[in-house]
């Protein structure tokens, strides 16, 4: 089970890397979003992957499962999902401002500087 859970923190790591590096809006949006999946993973696995044990422990239990990163995924998904509805909407105004969707475009040059170097 942790070779399984370790393989699709690695994937969505590698996806979410890749997406990132792209110079397009939308894929750098969907590639921010894989890595904040990755990184819900990995917490979530940090409490021990138990399968059917109680997240509290009481009499006659031996085996419980840590309810700290399952309050702390629980959180940052709600983050993550508020962050990447403002990322969206400021991709969205760069592009109608804009109409390229393009990550990396360098600013225009003013005319000031353009007549100082003259």
């Amino acid at each position: 089970m942790e070779f399984l859970v370790a393989s699709a923190i690695g994937i969505l790591t590698a996806g979410g890397i890749y997406l990132t590096l792209r110079l397009r809006t939308f894929p750098v949006i969907m590639g921010i979003s894989l890595l904040t999946y990755a990184v819900n993973v990995f917490i979530f696995a940090s409490g021990r992957l138990t399968v059917g044990a109680p997240p509290i422990l009481s009499d006659g239990v031996t085996t419980y499962t840590d309810p700290l990163p399952q309050a702390l995924v629980l959180t940052a998904i709600v983050i993550s999902f508020g962050m990447t509805a403002v990322v969206v909407m400021i991709g969205l105004g760069a592009f109608l401002g804009s109409d390229d969707d393009h990550v990396d475009d360098q600013p225009e040059a003013s005319n000031s500087k353009a007549e100082g170097q003259s």
